[in-house]
Formats: C-alpha cells, structure tokens, sequence
C-alpha cells in the first residue's frame, strides 16, 4: 500500500491536522511544530515528508521519547499559504514550543527574523540557501538566520552540482561549442532560491546562460515553454519547481520532442513523478538527497519499521518520505543532547547542531547524508549525489510503486556525486 500521494492519512479539524504520539501531552513534553502542505501547491511533495515527522515521532515517543519525555508533535496544513504560517507559528509559541519542523521557503523566509528573536530552531524543508548563513557574513545573504537549519544540501549547491555533472555531460559525449542552459520555473521565492547562484556558476562553467523562461507551479499547458527551449536551441535546463508542475512540463515537451537534458530540484522529481509521467520523464537528473527505500544499507531497517509501525500494509515509501525522517533525527538527537546540557530549550536544542562532524544520526546510517553544522556556517550538508530517472516504460493505470520499482519499470541509478566547497563567496545565496 502506498499511503501518500497528496492525501493526508488523519483528520483535519479546523484546519489543524488530529495527532496523538500516543499519549496524552503533559508540562514537561517538549513542543514540536509541524507545518506541512496537505492541500495546497507543494502537496504531492510536502504530504509524505510531512507525514514522515508524524510516524517518527511516534516511533521516538514509543521507545522512550528524549531522555524519558514524549515529544508534543502538533501538526498544521498550511497549505502552502504563508499568513496561515505565521499565525500557526505564533500560536505555537505562545504555547512554549522549542522547536518547529517546516516546509516552504516563502513562509520560512518569512519567519527568519521571528524565529532568531524567539530563539526557536526551524528545521525546514526548504533548502534555500539564504538561511545558511547564520552571522549574516555573505556578500548576497538577505539576512542573518542563526536559528535556521536546512536539512539537505542547499538548492543553489545542488544546482552547483548537477551544473557540474552537465559540463563533464557535455565533454564526455565529445559535444562541440558552447552547451545553453536555462533556469525555469514559477516567479516565486521557492523556484527563484537558487536562479542567480546557477546562472552564475553557470557562466563559470562556460556556459552560455539563456533567458529564464517561467511556468507556474500550477499544472497547465506548457507548449509555448516547450516551444521556447527549441526556439532557444538549450542544452540543459533546470527545472526549479515541483513535481506536479514538472509532469505536465515534462510530458508538453515530450509530446514536441524536445531534446533537452532536464535537470530537476530535489522537490521536483520523485518516483511518483516517474509513475505520472512515464516515458517523458526518463533521463532527467536531480540531487536525492537520501538513500530510496530499496536501498541496500543498514539504516533502511528503521525506516522500514517506523513506516510499517505507523501503517503495517506500507509497501514503499518515497525518497521525500525517507528525507523526512532524517530530518526528524538530527533534531531529535539535538534535543538530547540539549536534555543532558541544561534542558530541552531553544538555544540549547541549537548547540546541540554543533557538537557532531559527519553526523549520521544513529541507526540511520547509510540512509541519511553526514552533516556538520557550525556557529559560523549553517551549510550543514555539502555532499550532493546526483540520480538519473529510468523509466522503461509508461506505467500501467493503478501500478503501484512497490511494484514499478520491483519489476524495473521505474528506477534511479546514480551518475555523479560532488562534494561542493564551501566557498566564503557563496555563503547565504
């Protein structure tokens, strides 16, 4: 069974997502935010990475919880709506919150300044580069974020990255001239994150640097930006907004046999993409960001039993899922390290992000990247693993991925991996 797919399994109450660890919440639990998208734009993505946090916090609370203490989970669909956020963050405040696990990069960009002031950490899902720089030190930082932790490699490193996976492309097939690149993507601040940071290292590479070309992060009919990549001659394109865009983008350019090198964002490509997109999504490259679930490492086990504790007919969870529980993890394992120095508090919850280097959380180890977070450097991951898409071909109507994984109708294989430097020049952009 697959339990995601932009469909929250639980109740919704006034707009607040019904959620229970199992107990009934008590003084001494420490408060846990959880904004999630379950109906809005981001919903494909953001429901099982959201819903990861939900099952990990149950399976936490269940075998001890940190340092004896249930974890107080309250979780929020905000639906991608970034008033909505900033509403819920307050109320969660109020009620003594530590710590909030969060998703867009509007509403986190939004709450950078509320969250340094509160001293509340925000573990995000959004992997801009703007909340990576902790002192405001950065030529291009917009503002100093000491109390934000992204929990993945920044989207302008991972675009680094696969800028220079195309390059060694380009040389490797034994292409002539310049190879073109565009960004596209919706004029928003999630897609827009890390235009300028590609477009310039892009330059760097020695490529030529196309005009942007936009499409909403709404499905719609995208011949026209179909019709402008061939028009434009691109070689290589990134595509900046997220799954459910990318497959009407994907199958529009298809169906005009554009030949392009797609290359996705983290949150722009999945196995559920593959699924709706079949054939016109095969070839196109992105970061992954963890291990998949038929990964053959020793963490894989807990995130197979905390899936199948939460739901015992699960059958296969997606990357964005197994992401979601990593996240969990370096947090939880900075509660208690805040647990023994001083108590589960904000401003000790954020020390404990700086006491491992190549930190893998416990018992996720070959599942989750190592990480090393500073006082002075909120990069915390810069290994980025590059992915192809393999799909063989388009699947049958009601295939489940369990099933497209196992009989290789769809698949990933890795092609590259690059360490990005931690440059001072791109510190917060």
């Amino acid at each position: 069974m697959e339990r995601h797919g932009g469909v929250f399994r639980g109740m919704v109450l006034g707009g607040i997502l019904a959620f229970s660890c199992g107990h009934a919440a008590g003084a001494a639990d420490p408060l846990v935010g959880n904004l999630g998208d379950f109906s809005g734009r981001t919903a494909q993505v953001s429901t099982p990475y959201s819903q990861a946090k939900i099952d990990a916090a149950a399976w936490v609370n269940a075998h001890g919880g940190v340092g004896g203490k249930k974890i107080d989970l309250r979780t929020f669909d905000y639906a991608y709506e970034v008033p909505r956020a900033i509403a819920t963050y307050q109320g969660w405040k109020d009620a003594g919150m530590v710590a909030v696990q969060g998703w867009g990069t509007a509403d986190t960009e939004a709450l950078v300044g509320f969250v340094a002031q509160d001293q509340i950490p925000y573990f995000s899902a959004s992997y801009s580069a703007h909340l990576t720089d902790p002192l405001g030190l950065g030529g291009e930082t917009r503002k100093p974020a000491p109390y934000n932790f992204i929990m993945g490699p920044s989207y302008s490193d991972s675009l680094r990255a696969m800028l220079h996976w195309a390059k060694d492309d380009w040389e490797r097939k034994g292409r002539k001239g310049t190879p073109k690149y565009v960004h596209m993507g919706d004029n928003h601040p999630y897609p827009n994150a890390p235009k300028k940071a590609g477009e310039l290292y892009a330059k760097e590479l020695g490529f030529e640097v196309l005009p942007a070309i936009q499409y909403s992060l709404a499905p719609g009919d995208f011949k026209a930006q179909c019709l402008s990549l061939k028009q434009l001659g691109a070689n290589y394109a990134f595509l900046a907004n997220s799954s459910d865009s990318n497959v009407a983008l994907l199958k529009a350019c298809a169906a005009m046999g554009v030949d392009v090198q797609f290359l996705a964002n983290i949150w722009g490509f999945d196995e559920n993409l593959m699924k709706a997109a079949g054939t016109a999504a095969n070839g196109v490259v992105w970061p992954l960001g963890a291990a998949p679930w038929t990964a053959d490492v020793p963490g894989m086990k807990l995130v197979h039993d905390i899936a199948k504790a939460a739901d015992p007919t699960t059958t296969y969870e997606t990357v964005h899922y197994i992401r979601g529980i990593c996240a969990w993890y370096y947090m939880k394992e900075a509660m208690e390290w805040a647990d023994k120095s001083g108590g589960i508090t904000g401003p000790n919850i954020k020390q404990g992000m700086y006491q491992k280097k190549d930190w893998v959380p416990a018992g996720l180890e070959g599942v989750c990247p190592p990480a090393t977070w500073t006082a002075e450097d909120h990069r915390g991951f810069t290994q980025v693993p590059i992915y192809r898409a393999v799909v063989k071909a388009d699947p049958p109507a009601g295939a489940n991925l369990a099933t497209l994984t196992q009989d290789g109708t769809i698949g990933m294989i890795q092609v590259y991996e690059m360490t990005v430097p931690r440059r001072p020049d791109w510190l917060g952009w």
